[in-house]
């Protein structure tokens, strides 16, 4: 992404949440329990490669399975938890299933899941009923209204029978298992578990398991979540996001700032100069502080406007220092109080401390840097790479060559989830990076491909190359296509000449 520029259009609006359930299935385990989760395929287009609880979106044939005790919504919501517990583990939640042989639950598990449509067809054929007292209510979250996806979530606590089989059928999900909730917190204080703000919570309640009761008003109740929307938001430990309205580019309409630390803290790329905006941050800040963390410096990740534009009052209001490249710092109206080069180590102390290296990485911006926590490898990307829209490579500032170079020097460092400025989170760092470095390859490909021997302006090879680019996008695109065409030049395999650009 970038700065926006004139005649983009407008931001999309923040998408209406759409109904969904989820299911927290858990068994007794000594004087504990243990839950079962699941891992969603990477390329999933919401939370893709995290670990979350059986879910899914509410189906409108959902709307016609009776349920025992509910009517409306919440009666098509139940019978959309009971059929997505089904479809993803295998446990059927309703009476009379008990009297299923596992042979013909797996049966009538492989027609659902080749048409959702049967769900209430297959329980009335099977004698089968759906009873509300068997879903107990266990809170509601909605997605924020930055991401370009939201749901209207409702959680449920089933107890497993002893009995019970749960087991993974390969497809959207990619790992299913039980697990004790404080391994799972284990494993995301390590990085190696992403999760979102309701499967964190919902692991930190059960780990202190006492009674189904005190654990349900537990989870009903979140602390940070107005209506039902959680403000701290943490995917793994010691790395929370911020985002922030900003002039960025369509489709994105918010740039990700970071708060990163246990203790000591990093504020990186507050790029919202709006007041409101700020007080998001100074809010989350204050919730930290009551836990004993406190911000010690600010870092930008390069100096466009909506990366640096709250910046000046974040330094002045918080008294922090500044930090940055010194391409970022010479760009910059504020005073910068220490810049920040290739391999420096960021140390913060904290339980546990983290330690964040600093790789310099031209391209996009000249000061453009990337840090990397050397415990979990971890990245904060800045406009490396988009978890939506593109990176705009803009000459003279941007330089195409110098980005391919860092894409694939961060494919092979490596680093793992990747936290870019706009979108969410990227688990996949290194298929990310080379699925970057394939389409710029492509691209360039294309853009050879634009230039008959007689030659052609900057206009007519955007026309050509990025045909399957929307119109109004061209100007965008005409930028990075700008970028490939002089790293095509350096290279000898093009030739600019009166305006036009010509193959070699």
């Amino acid at each position: 992404m970038s700065e926006a520029l004139p005649g983009m259009p407008p931001p999309p609006p923040p998408a209406v949440p759409r109904p969904a359930a989820v299911v927290v299935l858990y068994r007794r385990v000594g004087a504990g329990v243990e839950v079962f989760w699941v891992k969603r395929e990477k390329t999933l287009r919401f939370a893709g490669g995290f670990y979350a609880f059986p879910g899914g979106k509410v189906d409108k044939a959902d709307a016609q399975v009776p349920v025992r005790g509910a009517s409306g919504e919440d009666a098509a919501i139940l019978a959309a938890a009971a059929r997505e517990l089904f479809e993803e583990t295998g446990v059927l939640v309703a009476e009379g299933a008990e009297s299923l042989s596992p042979e013909r639950l797996k049966e009538l598990r492989r027609a659902l899941l080749a048409d959702e449509r049967k769900w209430g067809a297959m329980l009335a054929e099977e004698g089968l009923s759906l009873r509300s007292e068997d879903f107990r209510p266990a809170g509601r979250w909605i997605t924020p209204p930055y991401m370009p996806m939201r749901f209207d979530t409702r959680f449920f606590l089933v107890e497993a029978g002893p009995h019970t089989m749960a087991e993974l059928w390969p497809g959207e999900l990619t790992e299913a298992t039980w697990v004790t909730p404080a391994e799972a917190l284990g494993r995301w204080g390590q990085g190696t578990a992403l999760l979102h703000s309701p499967g964190l919570y919902v692991l930190e309640v059960l780990e202190k398991f006492d009674t189904p009761q005190a654990v349900l008003a537990r989870l009903k109740a979140p602390p940070h979540c107005p209506d039902y929307v959680a403000t701290l938001v943490e995917f793994q430990q010691g790395v929370r996001i911020i985002p922030m309205v900003t002039p960025t580019l369509p489709p994105a309409t918010h740039t990700n700032g970071y708060v990163l630390g246990n203790g000591e803290l990093l504020l990186v790329d507050p790029g919202a100069e709006d007041p409101g905006e700020f007080e998001k941050l100074r809010e989350l800040l204050t919730i930290l502080e009551g836990q004993g963390m406190r911000p010690v410096a600010l870092v930008l990740t390069h100096h466009h406007w909506d990366h640096v534009g709250g910046a000046k009052a974040v330094k002045e209001q918080l008294g922090i220092p500044l930090w940055c490249h010194e391409r970022t710092a010479d760009r910059l109206s504020v005073s910068v109080d220490r810049l920040l080069k290739d391999g420096d180590v960021l140390e913060l102390a904290g339980n546990p401390p983290q330690r964040w290296r600093v790789l310099h990485t031209p391209g996009h911006a000249r000061g453009h840097i990337c840090l990397v926590d050397e415990r979990s490898r971890a990245a904060v990307v800045g406009d490396m790479v988009a978890g939506v829209g593109t990176i705009v490579i803009d000459p003279p500032e941007g330089n195409m060559r110098d980005y391919l170079t860092q894409l694939a020097r961060l494919r092979d460092w490596p680093v793992t989830t990747m936290y870019p400025a706009h979108g969410g989170p990227i688990p996949d760092g290194p298929g990310k990076l080379q699925e970057y470095l394939d389409h710029r390859a492509a691209r360039e490909a294309r853009i050879l491909e634009a230039l008959p021997a007689s030659g052609a302006t900057l206009a007519q090879v955007v026309e050509r190359a990025y045909a399957d680019t929307p119109p109004f996008l061209h100007p965008v695109a005409e930028r990075s296509a700008l970028a490939s065409l002089e790293k095509l030049t350096e290279e000898g395999r093009a030739r600019f000449e009166q305006g036009s650009y010509f193959p070699t």
